[in-house]
């Protein structure tokens, strides 16, 4: 499985950024993909997720209601719009691919640089 992150940038505040995650190499039924995010100093956490197949999504609590996140299976993509950006937003983010058998992140994508000004 390959995946293919997009997007990102700087922003002001209150901004919004889009992300894309293509995947390519096989189905991913089975998984969930998602986005995690690192910021400087931090470990790695968890943002956002969507099942492959029935399109249910997860958020962290610090992204619910600003972060959607979307695949569109035809284009084997996810999407993801960031709104209301704040600085504390500022990170890495990655895409990766989540077994939901064995609940281990298995493929990962490259970063994508997320900088958000204040």
């Amino acid at each position: 499985v390959q995946l293919q992150a997009s997007g990102g940038g700087l922003v002001q505040a209150g901004g919004s950024l889009r992300l894309s995650c293509a995947v390519s190499g096989r189905t991913l039924n089975g998984y969930t993909v998602g986005w995690l995010r690192q910021g400087p100093g931090m470990e790695r956490e968890f943002v956002a997720r969507i099942t492959w197949t029935s399109g249910n999504t997860a958020y962290a609590a610090s992204v619910r209601d600003r972060f959607t996140i979307s695949r569109d299976n035809a284009a084997n993509t996810v999407h993801f719009q960031m709104n209301s950006l704040k600085p504390e937003d500022t990170a890495v983010y990655y895409c990766g691919a989540q077994s939901m058998l064995r609940r281990d992140w298995r493929y990962w994508g490259q970063g994508t640089q997320v900088t958000v000004s204040s």
